[in-house]
């Protein structure tokens, strides 16, 4: 393996948003769009929580990827595969079958997005030397949130658009509208599949052609060995999976929540609206929150960080009882509630991600690391994300966010428990 001599800024900013733009339209964009088809909260979440499978799992063929072609190949071509896939989506839309045609190709998108998560983190180690991966990670970072932005906040601000009959009465259905929507997104990953098959370097050799085929089987089970045998595993396999329990409740939540109408116990907002409010602002202060934290902890160290980060990411879940028991039409106040929440979501974030790589430090310590972000997203996303919207449904809106508040208290118990000792700066 050769470390690149192209320019970094030619494609590490675009293949991280390459990285971002399928993960929001599987599991961000089409909660919004399931919405406006009629489906039910926990309709909803339940399919959406499923297409988080591939990134749960993704450990398991990790192994296969580093052992067949390259990672070169293997982006490329699931940045085409994600083109195609997102493309056909639109396709579905006007037909009887919409619901299983796009639930079908949504999951075929989330593997390939999965396995591009794979190769894109594994070629951005041998692209680039440790001095350039140190400077570059603030830039992944940014430009990942840029997808988010670009998906959660433009495209369905488009929508919206479309909806009022800004582009004409062709596009005012909700069918038509998305169709377009899906169809552009499919050409943006074409078109940054196409950009990388010129510019993106040409770092390494088939694994073949190097006998670099290992047992995947041993490979796997010596990872978990490792994994299971860390110190303190019982209290960090618990962070690990139950930190992120009210923030996995709240993900899909509230974006139905800040949409459905009065009468649904909503806020009502437009696709317009929501996208400026939660898929802009909110992404910028998610961002914002998890720069501000990052420093701190370099600044002062994990352990001393801890709690006041951890009351970064449960205290302003808060806004959203207030919102809920005293809606609003007024977008600024609505706005300024979803920013806060989401620089404190950040905060807390920046602490979690970051005790994940201090656990992982030591023997295997890269395929340890995928265990950890499969773990959490297993606890933290998937399976919340899936029974969210039951709970929501039983409980309504008042009741589902005060419950968010009491399970805090989960978040506050792992954490008192769970083992700092390694200093995660150097002062």
């Amino acid at each position: 393996m050769k470390v690149s001599n192209s320019i970094p800024w030619l494609w590490v900013p675009t293949l991280y948003l390459s990285e971002s733009l399928p993960f929001s339209a599987v599991m961000l964009i089409s909660v919004i769009m399931f919405k406006e088809f009629g489906l039910s909260d926990a309709q909803i979440t339940l399919y959406t929580g499923w297409l988080g499978l591939p990134w749960v799992i993704k450990p398991l063929w990790s192994p296969i990827i580093d052992g067949m072609r390259t990672k070169r190949w293997w982006i490329l071509t699931t940045q085409f595969l994600m083109g195609a896939g997102l493309a056909l989506v639109a396709f579905t839309l006007p037909t009887a079958f919409w619901l299983q045609g796009s639930l079908a190709l949504f999951m075929l998108i989330a593997f390939a997005s999965a396995t591009h998560d794979i190769s894109a983190d594994g070629f951005y180690i041998l692209g680039l030397s440790d001095h350039d991966q140190e400077f570059f990670v603030g830039v992944r970072n940014t430009f990942y949130r840029i997808g988010m932005v670009i998906g959660q906040g433009g495209l369905v601000m488009l929508v919206g658009k479309m909806q009022e009959g800004f582009f004409g009465p062709s596009c005012t259905s909700v069918a038509s509208s998305w169709a377009v929507a899906f169809i552009l997104l499919g050409v943006v990953m074409l078109l940054l599949g196409a950009y990388h098959s010129v510019l993106l370097p040409k770092v390494e050799k088939v694994a073949d052609e190097e006998g670099e085929r290992t047992d995947v089987l041993t490979d796997f089970y010596l990872t978990l060995k490792s994994f299971f045998t860390r110190p303190h595993i019982i209290s960090a396999l618990f962070f690990i999976l139950l930190f992120r329990l009210p923030e996995g409740l709240l993900t899909k939540i509230v974006p139905l929540f800040l949409t459905r109408t009065t009468e649904e116990g909503g806020l009502a907002l437009s696709d317009v609206d929501f996208g400026l409010i939660y898929g802009t602002l909110g992404v910028i202060g998610l961002l914002l929150g998890g720069i501000v934290g990052g420093w701190a902890v370099s600044r002062w160290g994990l352990k001393r960080c801890l709690w006041p980060l951890v009351l970064c990411i449960t205290l302003p879940d808060a806004v959203y009882v207030y919102l809920s028991y005293y809606p609003t039409e007024s977008l600024w106040l609505i706005g300024t509630c979803v920013c806060v929440e989401q620089i404190g979501y950040g905060l807390g974030f920046a602490a979690y991600t970051l005790f994940l790589v201090t656990f992982s430090r030591g023997e295997r310590s890269t395929s340890v690391f995928s265990i950890c972000t499969a773990g959490q997203y297993l606890g933290g996303v998937m399976l919340p994300g899936m029974v969210s919207g039951f709970i929501s449904d039983s409980l309504g809106y008042q009741q589902f966010f005060l419950l968010i508040m009491l399970l805090c208290l989960v978040t506050f118990a792992v954490t008192a428990f769970v083992k700092i000792d390694a200093p995660t700066t150097n002062k």
